[in-house]
């Protein structure tokens, strides 16, 4: 499908599977891959969101499925060959977030927390692995750079995201032979609808966000558009020497004590 790492060609033409597509950093990613060139199956649960996301970009393919599903993983890589000829890069940033400490942990809401924050990305990168072989791909895991320190009412989501990583280093030992790289982004606080998906008001989501500035050094909520551009550049030929590494996108505030 497309040449060799360092040939020049850099993204055009490439099959990107982005999950998550449908808002937030997933949008911003399918977007950022597809002004580069390449031809994306933006996957999410929400047809609606994900015809947004392809709109006025016609290398955008939306594709709705639960990643989570026992169906998902294998439906939407049959997609991703049907629409764009196999998988050179698999973007797994599909997540779900619901806060509540210790003592007040539903069984409901942790059993969807690990289904899509971590068993999908397994699942979802094993159905793959023969395109991507094909293709000596890459896979980008989106973690968080919250896992660095405790994070009160967010054990559940920080441990998959946390489990990611090890996944992320574990593959990249794994896959290395077979000439595909896994690399993982872990975003800081990022302006996304994940607050308001994670079952907070407007008054809820205000109170998180202050807490959030007051952590970074930068003094700010970063944008899902300067995630993207680190996923993108992971991803390109220029980057082939670069696996196992999660590299923290997070204004800094991952080295305040």
């Amino acid at each position: 499908m497309t040449g060799p790492a360092g040939d020049g060609t850099g993204l055009t033409g490439r099959a990107v599977v982005v999950t998550g597509a449908g808002t937030g950093i997933g949008r911003a990613v399918a977007h950022a891959f597809a002004d580069e060139g390449a031809r994306v199956l933006a996957v999410g649960r929400g047809a609606a969101r994900l015809h947004e996301t392809a709109d006025g970009r016609p290398g955008i393919h939306p594709f709705a499925a639960d990643v989570s599903a026992p169906e998902g993983p294998r439906a939407i890589v049959e997609a991703a060959v049907r629409e764009l000829g196999g998988v050179d890069v698999l973007i797994n940033n599909a997540v779900t977030m619901r806060s509540a400490p210790l003592g007040r942990i539903e069984p409901d809401d942790t059993h969807r927390q690990v289904a899509t924050n971590l068993l999908a990305p397994l699942f979802l990168t094993q159905e793959a692995l023969p395109h991507l072989e094909a293709a000596k791909g890459t896979v980008i895991n989106v973690t968080t750079a919250g896992n660095q320190r405790g994070w009160p009412g967010h054990s559940v989501y920080g441990a998959t995201k946390t489990a990611l990583d090890f996944l992320t280093r574990t593959w990249a030992l794994e896959l290395a032979p077979r000439g595909i790289r896994v690399a993982g982004v872990a975003p800081g606080p990022v302006e996304t609808p994940i607050g308001e998906h994670a079952g907070l008001d407007a008054e809820g989501v205000a109170r998180l966000r202050e807490r959030q500035r007051a952590r970074v050094p930068l003094g700010r909520v970063g944008q899902p558009e300067e995630i993207a551009w680190w996923l993108v550049n992971l991803a390109r030929p220029e980057a082939s020497y670069a696996t196992g590494l999660v590299l923290p996108v997070d204004g800094g505030a991952g080295v305040v004590f």
